[in-house]
């Protein structure tokens, strides 16, 4: 902030906008989704802005920034156990855009709205002097299960993600020629990981039986372990040598720990984050096979200072990591 203020961006939530919140159905705006009122408790909302040079790159392909617009509020979404219905956008396009960069934007959305199910409803569409600015409002649908918050942790639950963790992180490093030379297919699928997040949407059915706790990696995975730690009262632990890496991600931080370690702060991620008790084991495995979606125990969830996060090596020792996360503010 241009004040010097020490003040996050949640801290800022929390003094400014919680209290305008005064209702159940924003969980005091602690977590990604809300509930819509006046409907059944199974119509959820969320909402995510993406602005260029900030969370794209301005020359991205049109298509694929239209892309990652829709991607990332879907994320959201799976991460509470929801199924995407419908949406509306608000659209800021710089005023040097032409027609054939607006049509190209439209042609990605309508190309993942389809794709996930997602029906325009409405929004705005500005010209601006500024950079691209745009924000999705997306609507879903719960099961019976209801939503699956921030919140619900317990103490020894143990900590789960999806996927792999910092493909994306190291994809915009390479974009941005900070990593030197790296081979084209492992650059081309990293780059690819950074500008096409791969919501987890059919894993998301699944977590109402199995999480107790649950949100997106947008952050970075120990910013997002930190606020599901803080949401739930308890502290977390990652082992560092258990967190998963694609085969593209181990080539690159093979040689250079320092950056194989900044990865769990990269954010970008866009995988699934979440808590379950020991109980839970075999529907988890159950839940992965059936959606082919590779889950891995990353740690656990212990009473403790309230969203402290400790990352520690195979021998129990605390490691530091550096920068936790991404912050707006």
């Amino acid at each position: 902030m241009q004040d010097g203020s020490s003040e996050t961006e949640f801290d800022l939530i929390a003094r400014l906008f919680a209290p305008l919140s005064d209702s159940p159905h924003g969980l005091n705006l602690t977590d990604d989704v809300g509930l819509v009122p006046d409907t059944d408790g199974r119509s959820c909302i969320t909402s995510d802005m993406i602005v260029a040079d900030v969370h794209f790159l301005a020359d991205d392909p049109a298509d694929q920034i239209a892309q990652k617009l829709v991607r990332v509020n879907v994320s959201d979404l799976a991460a509470k156990g929801a199924q995407p219905v419908g949406c509306l956008l608000s659209a800021a396009f710089n005023q040097q855009r032409d027609v054939a960069w607006l049509e190209a934007f439209t042609k990605g959305l309508a190309e993942d709205l389809a794709a996930y199910g997602l029906v325009l409803i409405g929004g705005d569409t500005v010209r601006t002097p500024g950079p691209d600015t745009f924000s999705l409002t997306a609507i879903g649908r719960l099961g019976e299960g209801g939503m699956v918050t921030r919140a619900g942790a317990k103490a020894g639950d143990g900590l789960y993600v999806t996927g792999t963790i910092g493909d994306a992180g190291l994809g915009l490093r390479i974009l941005r020629d900070e990593l030197g030379a790296v081979a084209l297919g492992t650059r081309t699928r990293l780059e690819g990981r950074y500008r096409l997040p791969q919501p987890r949407v059919d894993f998301g059915r699944k977590l109402s039986r199995i999480a107790s706790a649950s949100l997106d990696i947008s952050d970075g995975l120990i910013a997002d372990a930190g606020h599901m730690a803080e949401a739930s009262g308890l502290a977390a632990r990652i082992d560092f040598d258990r967190v998963p890496l694609s085969s593209s991600a181990a080539r690159v931080v093979k040689k250079d720990r320092s950056l194989h370690l900044s990865l769990l702060g990269a954010g970008d991620d866009y995988e699934i984050l979440f808590a379950a008790s020991s109980d839970a084991a075999e529907a988890i495995a159950e839940a992965s096979g059936d959606t082919e979606t590779p889950v891995t125990r990353i740690g656990e969830l212990a009473a403790g200072k309230a969203g402290e996060v400790s990352v520690v090596d195979a021998q129990g020792e605390t490691l530091d990591v550096g920068k936790s996360g991404y912050r707006h503010f």
